[in-house]
């Protein structure tokens, strides 16, 4: 009985610290996001649900893992997408404003990866790649590596003769997750001095 107290109290404490993530706005998170929280619990907009039932039923077919640009951006397609996104007009702020659009779901944002999309259709295709699944990978993806890193003994910054490594690797790598770290660290804090105040 003890021992699922224990698992109890453990979840709990991440329920909360999910609740806590989502409640957090999006700037906290600059484009670290979609690997801090798992995405299937994002909620992009406040009509995600019509977004999603509208693009599915459209657009039932549609391969959203990886993009191919002529679905997107043909002739065909576009006479397809137009009423598509002209329905959220006056629902969705700036619906028709450009964005880029990742095409490639498990790869980040690169020139090769990217596409310029309008507002409605990314937020279509990233709330089912959402829903579906696909933007799981790279939220699965950084939470391995950090589990690979802590456990080797938690000497994340250190290399094979115990120095600390300086600087960063591949563009600011190890400062994005002593970021996210830290941004984790702080909300599990916050949530375990709310949790304590109303018990």
């Amino acid at each position: 009985m003890e021992a699922t107290g224990g698992t109890e109290e453990l979840v709990s404490g991440e329920l909360v610290s999910v609740a806590h993530a989502l409640s957090l706005p999006a700037e906290s998170y600059g484009n670290d996001l979609i690997s801090s929280v798992d995405p299937q619990f994002l909620k992009l907009t406040k009509v995600d649900d019509q977004i999603y039932s509208e693009f599915r039923e459209n657009f039932k077919n549609l391969r959203i893992d990886i993009l191919d640009p002529e679905e997107l951006k043909s002739e065909s397609a576009k006479e397809k997408w137009r009423p598509f996104c002209l329905k959220f007009d006056g629902i969705v702020e700036d619906f028709n404003y450009g964005t880029l659009l990742r095409l490639n779901c498990s790869q980040g944002y690169t020139e090769e990866n990217t596409i310029f999309a309008p507002r409605i259709q990314f937020f279509a295709i990233e709330i089912a790649r959402n829903r579906e699944g696909y933007n799981k990978a790279v939220y699965t993806g950084i939470k391995g590596n950090e589990e690979k890193e802590a456990s080797n003994g938690g000497d994340k910054g250190a290399n094979s003769r115990g120095e600390e490594e300086k600087g960063a690797n591949r563009g600011g790598e190890k400062e994005k997750t002593n970021e996210r770290e830290e941004k984790e660290k702080e909300a599990y804090k916050e949530i375990n001095k709310s949790s304590e105040t109303t018990m």
